[in-house]
C-alpha cells in the first residue's frame, strides 16, 4: 500500500508530545485506515491475516482458542475466515461482544481461566492463539521475561486442549523464543517457525511464533 501523505494534527494544550506522534501515526498509517474500512477492532486484525496467508492454519477450523482477544480483531479474522468455528477467547480488559464468540473477561493467568475456557469450548480445539502481551516496564530484558512467561503459559493450556496436528501461534519480542521454550515447541509440535507479518510495524519489537502439528 502506498504511504499517505503525512498528516500533521494541532498538539491540543496539556497533550503530551509522545500521544500526539502516536496519533499522527495512527493517522498515516494505512493499516489503521483499511481496518476502519474494512470494519475491524484494530489493525492487528492483518497481523493474523498475514500469518495464515502464510502458515495456512486456519483452514477448516471447527474450535479456536484467542488468549488475549482484547479488542477482538483476531477473532473477527477467525469468524471471517471459519464462520462456523465455535471460537471462545479470553482478557482482562473489557471486549465487545462478537457475533459467535465466547468471549471471558477475565486474566488468563487466573487459576480458573483454563477450565472455564475449555467448558466454553466443548471440546478439542484446532489452533490456540495468543497475542497476549505484558504490560511493559521500560526495561527490555523485563518485559521480554515477563511476556515469554505468558507464551509459556500459553503453551502449556495449548498442549491440554489441542487436538493432535493443531497448532499454537504467539506473539514474542524481538529475538523470538528463547532456546528452552523452542527446544519445548519442537517437542509437542512437528514445525515450528518464527515470522514478522508485514503488519508488523518495523519498529515495534514484536515477532510471533508459528507451531504447527501437535504432536498431542
Amino acid at each position: 500500500m502506498p504511504a499517505p501523505p503525512k498528516q500533521r494534527i494541532r498538539t491540543a494544550k496539556g497533550r503530551k508530545i509522545s500521544s500526539t506522534k502516536w496519533i499522527e501515526r495512527q493517522l498515516a498509517d494505512p493499516y489503521v485506515r483499511k481496518a476502519k474500512a474494512e470494519g475491524y477492532r484494530s489493525r492487528a486484525a492483518y497481523k493474523l491475516i498475514e500469518l495464515n496467508e502464510r502458515f495456512k492454519f486456519l483452514g477448516g477450523v471447527k474450535r479456536v482458542v484467542d488468549l488475549g482477544i482484547a479488542p477482538g480483531g483476531w477473532t473477527q479474522v477467525v469468524r471471517k475466515t471459519a464462520p462456523q468455528a465455535v471460537v471462545v477467547g479470553i482478557d482482562f480488559l473489557p471486549t465487545d461482544p462478537i457475533e459467535g464468540a465466547t468471549i471471558l473477561q477475565l486474566d488468563f493467568m487466573d487459576d480458573s481461566a483454563p477450565d472455564l475456557l475449555k467448558e466454553a469450548l466443548g471440546g478439542p480445539a484446532d489452533v490456540v492463539l495468543s497475542d497476549m502481551a505484558a504490560n511493559t516496564v521500560g526495561h527490555p530484558q523485563t518485559d521480554h521475561l515477563r511476556t515469554m512467561a505468558l507464551v509459556e503459559a500459553g503453551l502449556d493450556f495449548a498442549g491440554e486442549v489441542l487436538r493432535p496436528g493443531g497448532a499454537y501461534v504467539a506473539k514474542v519480542l524481538a529475538g523470538g523464543a528463547d532456546n528452552n521454550l523452542v527446544a519445548e515447541l519442537k517437542r509437542r509440535f512437528t514445525t515450528v517457525k518464527h515470522a514478522k507479518p508485514p503488519a508488523s510495524r518495523k519498529d515495534s519489537s514484536e515477532w510471533y511464533v508459528v507451531a504447527q502439528g501437535f504432536k498431542g
